[in-house]
């Protein structure tokens, strides 16, 4: 059952381009790595967000994912880096677009 990972990040004013630089050299390291399907990062249009920030990212299984962050290669690239809370989630429902005949569950 492929897992998503979401992974906000609290990047203090002024660390922007180098959060963003950081994102495209740990992106380009994770797509090559077993088990990484997509990842997506968007940034927060509400003042005052508490995360600039947010990586969503898909995987073909919990077990692949936790591989990756528990190699050497991933510490060394991720060293250093602001401030993130990263957690696996799985999808338990989804609301397709209205007039869609898709299923809303996720498991059916």
């Amino acid at each position: 059952m492929n897992v998503i990972l979401i992974n906000p990040f609290e990047v203090p004013e002024g660390r922007e381009a180098e959060t963003l630089a950081q994102w495209d050299r740990v992106a380009e390291y994770m797509r090559r790595q077993p088990g990484f399907i997509a990842t997506r990062l968007h940034r927060a249009v509400s003042p005052g967000a508490r995360f600039h920030f947010v990586n969503v990212a898909e995987w073909a299984s919990a077990e692949a994912f936790q591989a990756v962050i528990a190699s050497e290669a991933f510490r060394r690239l991720t060293a250093g880096t602001v401030p993130h809370f990263p957690a696996l989630y799985e999808v338990v429902r989804d609301l397709p677009p209205a007039g869609s005949d898709e299923g809303g569950d996720a498991g059916a």
